[in-house]
């Protein structure tokens, strides 16, 4: 764990739960993209920089989940460096708060604020600021969560984030945290027609071919919704419907847990309402979820 790996003339990553990507600039200095999940992370990956000589130029975080920018503050504070983020991901990142408040939708009780939801706050700022690496594209990648983005460096190493789970990881946890399942579907389109040397998935092992991976991704999404959709054929609260989703996919309830995968299912009922697969109503002053009879 922590080991740095070169994928590229000028691109590594550092193998760890959610991998860190590295461009080197020139010599000298690298970017960074993101910075693992806490204080920890950061001290690993600064030891890292120094062995090979490198500084830190600036943090390109490509999201602003708690396990990608959680060595941020520790960074900043060693090195100077500017961090940019994308949009509402630069206010996430400023204020972390915000995203266990909304994965919970409200105030986050004690137990939900730690550093697993809660990176520590660090200054961002938008990835049209001077000082963003010209040579480095922007890839939008949204879906899985606010404003997420993937960079392609000169020398085609795509690294993508959160956009694809491993087959391992869709197996064992089944619903993985989604977003906007809508957008997050678009996307995986899109990746699946990109053409790279070599993608790095933040949670799946680098591939020269992506279009495997996307192609799992998207089955299990449509699977899950056909899932909901089945659920819904008899009326339902969205409590029971959490409860039956927890037991049939056999995931352990925990706080955490409660938030993620509650936040998720919460975006495949917009999503299938949005669609016209399922309706909402309000009876005996509770929301209800049932599926739209097909005509015929």
């Amino acid at each position: 764990m922590y080991e740095l790996i070169q994928i590229g003339e000028r691109s590594y990553y550092i193998q760890s739960p959610a991998k860190i990507g590295i461009y080197l600039a020139n010599d000298q200095e690298v970017y960074l993209i993101d910075s693992g999940n806490d204080k920890d992370a950061g001290r690993k990956i600064r030891k890292i920089l120094e062995q090979n000589g490198w500084s830190l130029k600036a943090i390109l975080n490509t999201h602003s989940n708690a396990d990608h920018i959680g060595g941020n503050r520790y960074l900043q504070q060693q090195y100077g460096c500017d961090i940019f983020a994308n949009g509402m991901e630069a206010a996430f990142t400023k204020y972390p708060q915000l995203e266990p408040a909304l994965l919970y939708g409200g105030y986050p009780f004690q137990d939900l604020r730690h550093k697993f939801l809660m990176a520590a706050p660090s200054e961002a700022k938008e990835l049209t600021d001077s000082g963003f690496p010209k040579e480095i594209e922007v890839i939008p990648l949204p879906g899985h969560f606010l404003d997420m983005v993937g960079f392609r460096t000169p020398d085609q190493t795509v690294f993508l984030a959160d956009c694809l789970s491993s087959a391992a990881a869709l197996e064992k946890y089944q619903l993985t945290f989604i977003y906007d399942v809508e957008a997050y579907l678009n996307t995986l389109e899109r990746v699946a027609a990109m053409q790279a040397e070599i993608f790095v998935p933040s949670h799946a092992e680098p591939v020269k071919d992506i279009r495997p991976l996307a192609e799992c991704n998207r089955k299990k999404v449509l699977e899950i919704a056909d899932h909901i959709t089945e659920i819904c054929r008899e009326p339902i609260t969205f409590e029971a419907l959490l409860q039956r989703l927890f037991s049939d996919y056999q995931i352990t309830m925990t706080y955490e847990q409660y938030v993620l995968v509650g936040s998720t299912v919460r975006s495949y009922l917009s999503y299938l309402k949005d669609s016209g697969k399922i309706e909402g109503y309000i009876e005996n002053n509770s929301l209800l979820w049932k599926k739209i009879r097909e005509e015929g």
